[in-house]
């Protein structure tokens, strides 16, 4: 029996790895599209969890600091295959990115990406991809009137106030909402996950995620050393950004370039970089921890980062259950995933919309990529490099 369960497990990791590696080498467009490719795959084609639980996976992501698409990868892993099937998970959807990174940063630093046809081919093939997520998710999170109204204000809340702390507002406001209106809500739906990890293991992870917030400052200051310097500066941003993986590149500028460890010449250029490859935006950290101690310090970064990100979802994971089974916490998760679709048709319109639909041809190529994705049903690669060639066609008009 152990050998027959030894070889499913291997299996199980290798599907993920398979998976989430094919992900990290397609999934263009920010963390709002990067959610739309996860429920694609995840949830329409492998039916690795419901609706329900993904839309909960989401929710409770919104809640967390860090980047929210690695969050939800991490959490589909660990809810697979244990903290392994999270790491490699995470491991997937994010080398491919980072080594493309570090190479860019070792080689082409200064080239401009950003003017590039296939790339404004991808931001289109974003739109498409936020577009048929949202659509998708909408049906089940806001099936009544109460709920849609919660999600139009979360739009234009996202839209008209953007900034860090108005997507934690928003959807703390919104839990309050669903608490008061839904608390007589009856679902006899009951949630249930699988998470092969105890809460003793999670709660070591949230005292680990506090510590060294706590201590890493300390020890810069006391060993006065680049490297912890570096691993402080990295942990830190990636502890404390709200709201995606586009809120992390200024507090990274901060950090990085009045210091003079990267001018600012060099962080545009790797921002450029950033948006040429798939994968989370948090990996632009490997690109600047190269330019800073070649790739060695671009691991470090990477790992820097992302460690909060994967202390906080693995402290979290196991006691979700009981929170989004608990009769009084229902209405509250109801409220926050209506305002989740608003937020997302808010990211949607902007930056997603507003930085691709520039005339009529960019609008008739992201209609072809969206009937390719929701009604031809081709797969997302294909999808991806439609939008490519696309951009690269309308390059020369």
């Amino acid at each position: 029996m152990k050998p027959a369960k030894s070889k499913r497990s291997m299996k199980t990791l290798v599907d993920i790895l398979f998976v989430s590696t094919r992900l990290g080498l397609t999934s263009f467009g920010g963390p709002t599209a990067h959610l739309g490719y996860f429920h694609e795959e995840y949830v329409r084609r492998k039916k690795w969890m419901d609706e329900k639980s993904y839309a909960d996976l989401v929710a409770l992501a919104q809640f967390l600091p860090g980047p929210a698409s690695s969050q939800v990868g991490i959490g589909i892993g660990v809810m697979r295959a244990g903290v392994i099937g999270g790491i490699i998970s995470f491991l997937g959807f994010t080398l491919p990115s980072v080594i493309a990174l570090i190479l860019f940063a070792g080689l082409l630093a200064t080239t401009d990406f950003g003017n590039s046809g296939w790339i404004h081919g991808l931001k289109l093939v974003a739109v498409a991809v936020v577009a048929h997520a949202i659509l998708g998710m909408a049906k089940n999170l806001t099936p009544d009137a109460t709920r849609k109204t919660i999600a139009l204000f979360a739009l234009i809340g996202t839209v008209l106030w953007q900034s860090t702390w108005t997507q934690v507002g928003i959807i703390l406001l919104a839990a309050l909402i669903g608490f008061l209106l839904f608390k007589k809500h009856e679902d006899t739906e009951q949630a249930k996950s699988a998470f092969p990890i105890t809460k003793t293991v999670s709660a070591i992870c949230l005292l680990l995620f506090t510590g060294l917030l706590v201590l890493l400052p300390i020890l810069r200051e006391f060993t006065g050393s680049v490297w912890v310097a570096m691993i402080d500066s990295f942990y830190r941003s990636g502890s404390l950004v709200f709201g995606g993986g586009h809120v992390v590149l200024p507090l990274l500028e901060q950090e990085f370039v009045p210091t003079g460890w990267i001018s600012e010449e060099s962080f545009l250029a790797g921002y450029g970089a950033t948006q040429a490859v798939p994968g989370p935006l948090f990996t632009f950290a490997a690109y600047i921890g190269t330019v800073m101690k070649g790739w060695q310090g671009g691991l470090v970064a990477t790992f820097a980062v992302f460690l909060p990100a994967f202390l906080l979802i693995l402290g979290a994971l196991p006691f979700w259950d009981q929170v989004r089974n608990n009769p009084k916490v229902k209405g509250a998760i109801m409220g926050v995933n209506a305002a989740v679709i608003g937020i997302l048709i808010a990211a949607l319109y902007t930056p997603i919309w507003t930085s691709s639909i520039l005339q009529p041809t960019d609008f008739a190529l992201a209609a072809v990529l969206f009937t390719m994705l929701a009604y031809w049903k081709l797969p997302p690669w294909m999808v991806v490099v439609a939008g490519a060639v696309g951009g690269m066609g309308l390059s020369f008009l």
